[in-house]
């Protein structure tokens, strides 16, 4: 048996998020069939994480375990991105040591929060249309107050199971593009359940000035997701790096 992990990307607007789910169309689920079809045998891929609903990935890890060796990756490249839709794109094949995975050896992942101020019928859900002005002073300001907690409670989605709370952050900080899009960056060693939506939006109330940077702190201390702000809507978030330690991989293999 050969395990591999396979770099994909994905535009997550027709998809009800990652992970499979019943009587849904999900990514996992259409990027399984394909693999299937082209290894002739039953694959099941496993994500280094979840995506929800209408959340998009421009880097995202999955491995998969198959009995026969992939000698010609740009071939099997090419014959995948063949059947996939337009929506799912493969361009890395790695071959990796069969107790690597993709969920669990990851040290950080990169998030993006992507906003635009006019109506931008190319960016239609891949941005936030939100018209009124914000104060990037005081939303950098607050974000930077992120790097001193570890317990993230306030920005967790009530009713998960997970055994903790804690993530440490890495990178929080927000910038504007030449394309005039305004964005939110967040690095971190893990996260919450919708903690970047959760977190993107208090910043955005204080960019508003109806939260104080004292009190984005306030909130976070309170470890009460009531306490927080609104969260943005799915279709601003990007995943947009995975990092794994080196060594990791014990070949990589390009795309044409």
């Amino acid at each position: 048996m050969h395990r591999y992990f396979l770099q994909i990307s994905y535009n997550g607007t027709a998809y009800h998020g990652w992970q499979i789910q019943n009587n849904a169309t999900t990514v996992q689920q259409v990027l399984n069939t394909k693999l299937s079809v082209i290894l002739q045998e039953e694959i099941q891929a496993i994500g280094a994480g979840r995506t929800d609903t209408g959340v998009h990935a421009e880097y995202f890890m999955a491995h998969f375990d198959v009995e026969k060796t992939i000698s010609d990756s740009a071939l099997f490249i090419d014959k995948i991105n063949k059947v996939l839709p337009k929506d799912i794109a493969v361009y890395q094949l790695f071959n990796v040591h069969k107790e690597a995975n993709t969920r669990f050896d990851a040290v950080s992942r990169t998030y993006e929060y992507r906003i635009t101020h006019k109506k931008n019928p190319f960016l239609t859900n891949l941005a936030w249309n939100y018209r009124v002005s914000l104060n990037l002073d005081l939303m950098n300001q607050a974000a930077k107050i992120l790097f001193e907690f570890q317990d993230f409670t306030s920005f967790s989605k009530t009713g998960t199971q997970v055994k903790t709370n804690n993530c440490k952050i890495y990178e929080a900080n927000w910038f504007k593009t030449d394309d005039s899009l305004l964005v939110f960056k967040i690095k971190a060693d893990r996260f919450l359940r919708n903690m970047v939506r959760a977190i993107t939006g208090t910043l955005m109330d204080v960019g508003l000035k109806k939260l104080s940077v004292d009190d984005f702190r306030k909130i976070i201390e309170s470890k009460n997701r009531s306490n927080a702000g609104f969260s943005v809507p799915a279709h601003g978030l990007f995943l947009t790096g995975i990092e794994y330690p080196e060594g990791m991989f014990i070949t990589e293999r390009h795309s044409e």
